[in-house]
């Protein structure tokens, strides 16, 4: 199947009917299978700030939003918890954050630097924002492996719509510089944005392609009741999958997680997903007592130790007929 779309194209296969689209999900199947085989990697993911100086519209953790208990974790914490997720098994640590100038450069640096020198073959993700170029220079220099960054929208109307107090032309440099850093890149989308197009959703997946993203999330956007965006409907999940069995052909080798978003609006379509084009998965290795609030949009998540946490996933995989990383 052709692998490289115009947007008019792309558009025009996100509009088709389940039955014509199907030949495209079992394509995206093919492909991640002959790159990955059966495996699905886990992640763990440990959101250790929920402070975040930003505006957006639909995110709960929006410095607008009083209602909302805020937490920091101490940097002798995050290391703690990225070894006992490293000694359960898990080779990458994600850490993510809102853009919270509490932990500066410097701080972020020395994080990663404690957590290869505890645990060397742990692979470090960050996702804490934009920064300058010198910085993310300076995170690859510490040993840090992965920089996450998604742009959500690349409608440059509805970004600023969304995103006040920013910029799509300063969010795509901060992904241009993440890439020339050395950094394996991260980016990704939302689905379902009020007035979001199919030929916006086009533009994404060839916005992520020209980086191009390393790794890329794609989930549906999920209404927060305490933002401004509230009262809006969920996006949805049968789109998301289709975005990501185009985002498989445009990006053979790419790392695409079925995201915690579509979990949460359709646990069984987030299973779907490893059938069209998704091969890793993240799992939450965030202190129980603040994982409840980090919420970028309302969820409920279970009380589980990280042992537990990683015993529950890999029996989800195994039990899809897949194997767990």
């Amino acid at each position: 199947m052709k692998q490289k779309w115009s947007q008019e194209e792309l558009t025009c296969l996100l509009a088709q009917s389940d039955e014509a689209f199907l030949p495209v999900l079992e394509a995206a199947n093919r492909v991640c299978e002959a790159n990955f085989g059966k495996e699905v990697k886990v992640r763990a993911l440990l959101e250790f700030s929920n402070h975040c100086k930003r505006q957006c519209r639909y995110c709960g953790l929006n410095c607008r939003n009083r209602k909302l208990a805020r937490f920091r974790m101490e940097p002798e914490q995050i290391v703690e918890t990225a070894v006992e997720a490293a000694d359960c098994g898990y080779q990458t640590i994600v850490l993510q954050s809102g853009e919270d100038s509490f932990y500066s450069v410097e701080m972020l640096g020395e994080l990663v630097k404690a957590i290869k020198a505890a645990r060397p073959k742990l692979a470090v993700t960050l996702s804490c924002g934009e920064f300058k170029a010198a910085d993310y220079r300076y995170f690859k220099e510490c040993g840090a492996d992965r920089y996450l960054l998604k742009h959500e929208t690349s409608d440059e109307t509805l970004y600023q719509e969304l995103h006040p107090d920013s910029d799509f032309g300063q969010r795509l440099a901060c992904q241009k510089a993440i890439k020339a850093a050395g950094l394996e890149t991260g980016g990704g989308f939302m689905i379902g944005l009020p007035h979001q197009t199919l030929a916006g959703i086009a533009k994404d997946l060839l916005t992520v392609a020209s980086i191009p993203c390393d790794m890329a999330g794609v989930g549906p956007f999920l209404p927060h009741p305490d933002t401004e965006l509230g009262n809006e409907p969920h996006g949805s999940a049968t789109l998301t999958i289709r975005a990501v069995a185009l985002l498989r052909l445009l990006l053979p080798k790419a790392n695409l997680p079925a995201t915690t978003a579509l979990g949460v609006l359709d646990a069984a379509q987030k299973d779907k997903i490893f059938c069209c084009g998704a091969n890793v998965i993240m799992q939450k290795v965030t202190p129980s007592d603040y994982k409840k609030l980090y919420q970028i949009y309302p969820a409920e998540f279970k009380s589980l130790s990280i042992t537990e946490g990683r015993r529950q996933v890999e029996e989800e995989i195994r039990r899809l007929g897949r194997i767990p990383v």
